[in-house]
């Protein structure tokens, strides 16, 4: 398989959200986002799939989407640049091309991870914002941040909520602007529309802008 943006963003989200079968070749990815399905499948060239519905079961009754499917080439691939069965604590360093960088980590933040902004009340007219990777593998978690480091000189801080496996990668305002840069450089790129009109939204309040908003307001 070759690299693309479309692929490298959808290791993303198979890094994140799917998962593969020990059987050398099925695949299952499951989300409460419909739009995050259906942009994996236009990824991946997945249109003649149906997407089912997944219960889970009581307490909360909660449903879910989910596509499931067979590709032995994929499955091939993902092994070979550190994908694997049961990945979640397990998962480390990823052997994604730079050239790819950002739009492997644009589909893992969509997958898990989470932008969110406030005003500090120690501070007039102080508006915070902040980018959250996240993962349950300490080696996985600490490569992502030695990635960005070495591409972006940002450095970020990683932190365990009490009582919890999972990791947070997080990167305060400035760094979060430079990253932001990198993840969405096109008004084209690969993305959930929702996340990308969250960080839109925030960024307005600080007069930034993402450089697809730019690019429209300068025509």
């Amino acid at each position: 398989m070759r690299w693309s943006p479309q692929l490298a963003y959808a290791v993303g989200l198979m890094t994140t959200d799917g998962s593969l079968s020990k059987d050398g070749r099925h695949f299952d990815f499951t989300s409460k986002d419909k739009e995050q399905i259906k942009t994996l499948m236009r990824c991946l060239d997945l249109s003649l799939l149906k997407i089912a519905t997944k219960s889970a079961g009581p307490p909360h009754y909660s449903s879910a989407y989910r596509v499931q499917w067979g590709d032995v080439m994929l499955y091939d691939f993902l092994l070979n640049i550190g994908l694997m069965p049961n990945k979640t604590k397990q998962l480390s360093s990823l052997a994604i091309p730079d050239s790819y960088f950002f739009d492997f980590i644009r589909g893992h933040f969509d997958g898990d991870g989470s932008f969110y902004s406030y005003f500090d009340s120690r501070w007039r007219k102080s508006f915070m914002f902040y980018l959250h990777f996240i993962s349950a593998s300490p080696a996985h978690i600490r490569w992502m941040r030695e990635s960005l480091e070495r591409m972006l000189g940002v450095k970020g801080h990683i932190t365990t909520a009490k009582g919890s496996a999972v990791m947070q990668l997080k990167f305060a305002k400035r760094e979060t602007l430079l990253i932001l840069e990198k993840m969405y450089p096109r008004s084209d790129v690969v993305c959930l529309k929702r996340k990308r009109l969250k960080i839109e939204e925030a960024l307005r309040i600080v007069g930034e802008s993402l450089p697809t908003a730019r690019k429209k307001s300068a025509k």
